[in-house]
C-alpha cells in the first residue's frame, strides 16, 4: 500500500510539471494528445508494460525504448523530453499515474470534471454515452470519463467524481443485505 502511495504522490508531481511546462510554451492541446496516446498504448502493449515496470531494464534501456516509441509514434518534442527525464530518474513506474494525474489537470483547465467508472463489463459506446449525459445534468459540468472494468463488483456500477464514490455496484448491495440479515 504505501509503494501505490508513493507512485501516485510520484505521478502526481511529475504530472503537474509537466502540466505546467506545456502551459507555460503553449503545447498544453499537443502534450494531453500525445499522453492519450501513450496511455492507448501502455493499455494495448504487454510489452511496454513490462519495459516500464520492470527492474531488470535499466534507466538507459527503458529511455531509448521510450524514445523509440515517442518518435515511432510521432510524439512532440515536450512529450519526448519529459519521456527521457522520467526514464534518467527512474519512474517510468509511475507513467501511468502521471497520465491520469495529467488528464485530472488538463480537464479542470477546460472547466470539466474528471470521472472513473467502474463496471463489471466493458460498456457499450451508447452506455457510456448515457453515463456521460447524466453526470452532465447532475454536476452541470462536461464530465471527462475515464472507465475501468472490474468483474469483482458482480454488476451496476461505481463513479468516483473527485473524493464522491457513488456506488450502484451489485456486490456494496448484496454487502448490504448480507449485513441487515446478521443484524436482524
Amino acid at each position: 500500500m504505501a509503494d501505490d502511495s508513493k507512485a501516485t504522490d510520484v505521478g502526481a508531481r511529475y504530472a503537474q510539471a509537466l502540466f505546467d511546462l506545456a502551459v507555460e510554451t503553449n503545447t498544453l492541446p499537443t502534450v494531453e494528445a500525445d499522453l492519450q496516446a501513450l496511455g492507448a498504448m501502455i493499455a494495448a502493449s504487454h510489452d511496454l508494460r513490462t519495459l516500464l515496470k520492470s527492474p531488470k531494464f535499466s534507466a538507459e534501456e527503458k529511455g531509448k525504448g521510450l524514445a523509440a516509441i515517442a518518435e515511432k509514434a510521432g510524439l512532440g518534442e515536450t512529450t519526448r523530453k519529459f519521456l527521457g527525464l522520467l526514464a534518467a530518474n527512474r519512474r517510468t513506474l509511475a507513467l501511468e499515474e502521471v497520465i491520469r494525474a495529467f488528464q485530472r489537470l488538463a480537464a479542470a483547465r477546460r472547466g470539466a470534471v474528471s470521472a472513473q467508472v467502474v463496471t463489471a463489463i466493458a460498456l457499450t459506446d451508447a452506455q457510456r454515452d448515457g453515463i456521460a449525459a447524466a453526470l452532465r445534468t447532475a454536476l452541470g459540468k462536461d464530465p471527462q470519463i475515464e472507465t475501468r472494468v472490474d468483474p469483482g463488483i458482480l454488476g451496476g456500477l461505481k463513479v468516483r467524481v473527485g473524493s464522491r464514490l457513488y456506488d450502484a455496484s451489485l456486490k456494496s448491495k448484496l454487502d448490504s443485505l448480507k449485513f441487515a440479515l446478521k443484524r436482524a
